[in-house]
């Protein structure tokens, strides 16, 4: 019987050795062979009989193969490796750190007891800009008062808190952006 009369499943049955040496030169790992094999057995099951009308079917066999093994790696690539699950692991370790969680909660405190010592407009304006990601235009709008005096207030408010929590403060916007304020 010659390879382009008998089904791609009898092929594959037939010249599963040969097959087997040509992955693993090519592969280089037994495990990865054995993968590729029994998933390109199970793609060669699932086509109706007769669907390759090849030249040369062995071929096909082995290029279906690789496929599936350029799959497997692909897939493979979006996993973790336990390197990066390591790595990832000491950076909980460290986002969870007892003292660590005492500074921040220390540290939302003072920015709290800052902001309450704005003045009401002051809070507002913050809390819109840069809580709320509101426009100054609207927030402008909305207390009656120009874009400029928005700016300033903002500029205030954020010099305060700074200042409480000890931290510099950079201008984003503006003329002088980048600079400390």
């Amino acid at each position: 019987m010659t390879a382009s009369s008998m089904s791609l499943l009898a092929l594959f049955m037939e010249r599963q050795t040969e097959l087997r040496k040509r992955l693993r030169r090519r592969l280089g790992s037994d495990e990865l062979v054995n993968d590729v094999l029994q998933e390109t057995y199970l793609r060669v099951e699932r086509m109706p009989d007769g669907t390759v009308a090849q030249s040369n079917p062995g071929g096909y066999l082995f290029r279906m193969a690789l496929n599936v093994a350029a799959d497997q790696r692909q897939a493979e690539a979006r996993y973790l490796t336990g390197e990066e699950v390591e790595e990832l692991l000491h950076f909980a370790d460290d986002a969870l750190d007892p003292a660590r969680i005492v500074h921040a909660r220390l540290e939302v405190a003072a920015l709290e007891q800052a902001m309450q010592e704005l003045t009401p407009r002051q809070r507002a304006i913050l809390i819109a800009s840069r809580v709320e990601d509101v426009p100054q235009q609207d927030i402008a709008d909305r207390f009656r008062i120009s874009v400029r005096m928005v700016g300033k207030e903002l500029k205030r408010a954020l010099e305060h808190c700074g200042a409480r929590l000890d931290r510099r403060v950079v201008q984003r916007f503006g003329p002088g952006a980048g600079k400390e304020s």
